[in-house]
């Protein structure tokens, strides 16, 4: 990067122009800001920007909107896009958009300023996918954690490619569903999604049900069976636990990946087989293959591209929005309103472990719907194995998060420097409450930095640097 590179900042709240203004300003960067799109469209037109950050929720037109104009009209300018709403449908929209990359608030400085530093030396943006539409369905998958927002963007990005795909996971961490969204967000969205669990199928019946068999090709064979793969033809095949696929059906697997065609049990004819293959495991395959369990050439065949889905205990800040939504997907079915839980009941089932990991949390809100009495759900409503369970750390005083003693006493602050005409209060407020935030995720984690920042969602680099200006 030389100095004063040019970028532009669009985003409607004040704060987030002001931080990145500053942060890109001590990095060197020559920065403009607008609030909203039509902004952003006049001080493009006065001069050029090496790299566009713009948020998607903006009065007027969205970031969508503009960004498909930038694509059309500067088409090597590198656009990130940011987003408070961190779900998989924006992320693939920014990528099906062409943007550069995707960055979910709240962000870590330090991650948005490696973003810009690494576009404005990109020389030509990648080809945008086409913007086909979505048939079907597919359950939401939502969440804010880093880990999950490292998810979306794989599946953005992948969705320009035809390549096969490892998902790791533990039990109920909802890798089908990732598969389904792999799929769904693909140029074979059309064509079928077919599922295979390895785990659930006997070892003698798994190559019949992969790949078919003829008539007469063993005791009990009456007719002809189309397998798996012929049932996915143009489609996604999802081959779930495929570290317990036996050896010899690993050997045909590896060749159809390899060659494209196989025979069905029986046959001597070979089948093509246009398919897309996504593997999903809860076990180590490389360890599978020091063991012997599992072909080393397949498992370098089917990890290219690996996602790791995170367990629910390390994205614990998700619950919330995960229990609305099975709340109300409960409700649906049982055709009634959904109920909410209280703050009590929520901040129990944030200190819960969470072994079945996603879908025991289903269940639990499913349980819960049935179960509860109330529109509301207490902390005493909850299953007994979360209600009873000890954890590490101390409640907190409920009494003293609800109250409104603190906003009121912060509003008065606020009204005396405004009332002063004080144009830094806004500023000033942001640093207090950035350096009270720093105090307490380092007295949380007994002074380790690296802990205290993954708290606040930040960089080790990023506390470091702000603990010297603060002198925390």
């Amino acid at each position: 990067m030389t100095e004063q590179t040019p970028v532009l900042v669009i985003d409607d709240d004040t704060s987030i122009r002001w931080v990145l203004t500053q942060a890109l300003s001590d990095e060197g960067f020559a920065v403009s800001a607008a609030e909203n799109a039509q902004q952003a469209r006049e001080l493009l037109e006065q001069q050029h920007f090496a790299a566009v950050l713009s948020d998607i929720r903006m009065p007027g037109d969205d970031g969508l909107v503009l960004l498909k104009e930038l694509k059309q009209q500067y088409q090597d300018l590198p656009v990130i896009i940011m987003t408070a709403h961190s779900d998989l449908e924006s992320a693939v929209n920014a990528y099906e958009h062409g943007a550069f990359d995707y960055l979910p608030k709240p962000f870590d400085v330090d991650q948005a300023i490696e973003l810009v530093s690494r576009a404005v030396q990109v020389n030509q943006q990648e080809s945008a996918v086409d913007d086909s539409t979505i048939a079907e369905s597919l359950p939401t998958i939502i969440g804010e954690a880093p880990a999950m927002q490292e998810v979306f963007r794989a599946i953005g990005r992948l969705s320009r490619s035809n390549i096969s795909v490892l998902i790791n996971g533990a039990s109920g961490t909802g890798k089908e569903l990732v598969a389904r969204a792999l799929h769904q967000h693909s140029r074979r969205s059309k064509g079928p999604f077919v599922a295979l669990n390895m785990a659930a199928i006997p070892k003698d019946l798994i190559e019949s049900e992969l790949f078919g068999h003829e008539k007469g090709a063993f005791t009990g064979a009456s007719s002809r069976y189309l397998g798996r793969f012929e049932q996915a033809e143009q489609g996604t095949l999802f081959l779930d636990e495929i570290g317990d696929m036996p050896l010899d059906t690993q050997t045909r697997l590896l060749r159809v990946l390899s060659d494209g065609s196989f025979y069905r049990v029986g046959g001597t004819q070979p089948v093509r087989a246009n398919v897309r293959v996504v593997a999903a495991t809860h076990q180590n395959l490389a360890e599978l293959v020091k063991k012997g369990s599992f072909r080393e050439d397949l498992f370098h065949r089917i990890n290219v591209i690996r996602i790791q889905l995170p367990q629910l205990k390390e994205r614990l800040s998700d619950i919330p929005l995960l229990s609305a939504q099975f709340l109300a997907e409960a409700a649906k079915e049982l055709e009634t309103e959904p109920k909410q839980l209280t703050r009590e009941a929520e901040r129990r089932l944030m200190q819960y472990s969470w072994p079945g990991n996603v879908r025991q949390l289903e269940n639990v809100c499913r349980w819960l719907m049935v179960m509860s009495s109330g529109r509301e759900i207490l902390e005493t409503d909850l299953p007994p194995e979360i209600k009873h369970q000890t954890v590490s750390s101390e409640n907190l005083d409920s009494d003293q998060i609800s109250g409104t003693n603190w906003q009121a006493e912060f509003q008065h602050q606020l009204m005396q420097q405004v009332q002063q005409g004080d144009e830094q209060a806004l500023q000033k407020v942001q640093l207090e409450l950035e350096q009270m935030l720093i105090d307490l995720a380092l007295t949380i984690s007994d002074g380790h930095k690296q802990e205290a920042a993954k708290l606040l969602g930040w960089g080790r680099n990023t506390i470091t640097r702000k603990q010297k200006k603060y002198r925390v």
